[in-house]
């Protein structure tokens, strides 16, 4: 069996896949075992309170937030508005190039 962990590192944005969040995109907070990791998005899943979330259920963007790494490694959390504006950064970058592509 492969270490499907490796696929995840903490700071990385993913996408949701399954579950009632799905389609929504969160930061990997914590990687428990090659099954599991912990996400927050900021908003409905904040830091204080995050979501364990199998690794089968996530899809990878391959973006790693760099401020997150730095937040968690320096203070060993982040604050909910940084998770809400990396987010929020990620998802303008990404799809707003997207639809101006189209046009």
């Amino acid at each position: 069996m492969s270490d499907n962990s490796s696929l995840f590192q903490v700071g990385e944005i993913v996408e949701i896949l399954m579950g009632r969040d799905t389609g929504k995109y969160a930061v990997v907070l914590e990687i428990i075992n090659d099954r599991y990791v912990i996400i927050a998005d900021g908003d409905k899943r904040k830091f204080d309170h995050p979501k364990k979330k199998n690794v089968r259920h996530l899809r990878t963007t391959g973006y790693i937030s760099e401020e997150v790494v730095k937040s968690i490694m320096e203070d060993k959390r982040v604050s909910n508005a940084k998770l809400r504006y990396v987010l929020q950064n990620y998802i303008s970058n990404n799809f707003n190039e997207d639809e101006k592509k189209g046009e």
